[in-house]
């Protein structure tokens, strides 16, 4: 086999659909077919289950693929420190988020600290992340939601409450607290799944043995709040979207639930390489207040990756300016 091969045969598992792999590869589907016929032919094994058109990744398939990851992550990152050594930059900085909006102060400051560093951003739900960091594709994730592997290590940066947005002239619009029973029949808005809104959501309502009502299904956390101020549902906010510049006015109540928060942070793989661009990032972040990025409601922290009180704290206005959820 050779790294050809390697390097079709992840992208083919990636989107299990030899068409869409040959389009992102710029090769005819003949030639990409043949190219894992023999990668197969060499192992002695099939790597995908087919039927007819149709191809899975199979258990054979899977265990590969985290070897070719490994084995092609370290080969990129061999090029990037090559790359670095010879240049004598600070290199690049990969990042991964589930909502932009979060880095956008963040990333300004760090690009006024660091001018000589390339920042490269990409959005990415949680299994998408997990994937990313595993095929070096990212050096760091800023998630909403705890990633797991052997390798990867995080630092909680943020934590805060979430809240529940309603439209003004909605029922519960004066209320200060409600529960989760009393809005199981309500209609939601948010995003896709694997995205940590929607995470939170579908857990607090399998507590009651119920499903959501989605009257809007989006991929941009930070749209949620212009769409329940239009009036299209209801749904979950953070406490920091509060005090974002005001668009659309919203009522905003505590959800009487446990552990109803949530906690940012910063994840990365111990075992791959880092630039000096990375580092500086790493320390940028880790080692300062997140609120002092001018992220609105992001609590202030008593060391680095820790909030000083461990919640939001404040008690929510009864009306507040919406904005997007981030």
């Amino acid at each position: 086999m050779d790294l050809l091969q390697l390097r079709y045969f992840q992208v083919v598992a990636r989107y299990e659909h030899i068409s869409r792999a040959a389009e992102e590869l710029r090769v005819a589907q003949p030639s990409l077919s043949r190219v894992i016929a023999r990668l197969e032919a060499d192992l002695g094994t099939a790597l995908f289950d087919r039927r007819g058109r149709r191809i899975r990744l199979n258990a054979y398939g899977v265990t590969f693929l985290r070897h070719v990851e490994r084995a092609l992550g370290e080969l990129d990152d061999g090029r990037r420190a090559v790359r670095d050594a010879r240049d004598q930059v600070l290199g690049r900085v990969a990042l991964a988020a589930e909502t932009l909006l979060t880095l956008t102060h963040l990333l300004g400051d760090f690009r006024a600290a660091h001018p000589r560093a390339d920042v490269v951003l990409r959005q990415a739900t949680a299994p998408e992340m997990e994937r990313r960091l595993r095929a070096r594709e990212v050096d760091f994730c800023l998630a909403s939601q705890p990633l797991t592997g052997p390798t990867l290590h995080s630092v909680e940066l943020a934590r805060e409450e979430v809240l529940l947005a309603v439209p003004l002239g909605h029922r519960l619009a004066g209320r200060e607290c409600v529960t989760v029973a009393e809005i199981v029949d309500e209609p939601f808005v948010t995003t896709r799944i694997g995205t940590w809104p929607r995470a939170l959501l579908e857990r607090l309502f399998a507590a009651e043995g119920r499903t959501p009502v989605l009257s809007c299904e989006g991929d941009e956390p930070g749209a949620t709040g212009d769409l329940i101020g239009a009036g299209l549902g209801i749904g979950l906010v953070p406490e920091m979207s509060r005090r974002l510049p005001t668009r659309l006015p919203a009522a905003w109540l505590r959800l009487d639930a446990p552990d109803c928060h949530r906690v940012l942070s910063l994840v990365w793989d111990r075992e791959a390489y880092v630039s000096a661009a990375a580092l500086k990032f790493r320390e940028f972040v880790t080692c300062r207040p997140f609120a002092s990025h001018g992220l609105p409601g992001a609590p202030e922290r008593s060391g680095a990756g820790r909030p000083a009180d461990g919640g939001a704290g404040g008690r929510p206005e009864g009306v507040a300016p919406s904005g997007g959820g981030v």
